[in-house]
């Protein structure tokens, strides 16, 4: 079961400061748009890279799937290329299929464009997950 304590660590806990994209959220759509042509994006700001603490066995199964055992979380949605996040929500995506240049978060249906420094930060995937938007 997940405590209080160990989502209070993720959302706010000290991490490891990551750069994401310094320059300005043009420039970072236009590479988007370069490297994932026609594919959803979503440019987001205080984000957390989470690497998921998994065993070896589900470390095996995501590889097979073509998955890292890692997820984001945003506390900011700057702008959704599909209006599914307003401006100023949160967001947490699924897991990640690629981890490109520093700065995009990349799953199955999204790209995660990430505006500005960050956190990484390690989490079980009970904590990382138990966050959902109804």
């Amino acid at each position: 079961m997940v405590t209080l304590e160990e989502i209070s660590q993720l959302l706010y806990g000290a991490g490891k400061e990551v750069p994401g994209w310094q320059g300005t959220q043009d420039e970072l759509i236009a590479l988007a748009a370069n490297a994932f042509p026609g594919k959803a994006f979503c440019v987001v700001k205080q984000w957390i890279l989470i690497d998921l603490t998994v065993t070896p066995d589900e470390k095996e199964k995501l590889t097979a799937l073509g998955l890292l055992p890692a997820t984001l979380f945003a506390h900011e949605v700057v702008l959704d290329s599909k209006g599914r996040f307003q401006p100023q929500m949160w967001v947490r995506s699924n897991f990640g299929v690629s981890f490109t240049e520093g700065c995009m978060f990349e799953t199955k249906s999204t790209v995660y464009l990430l505006l500005g420094s960050g956190l990484r930060k390690n989490a079980s995937i009970g904590a990382a997950f138990s966050m959902k938007a109804d």
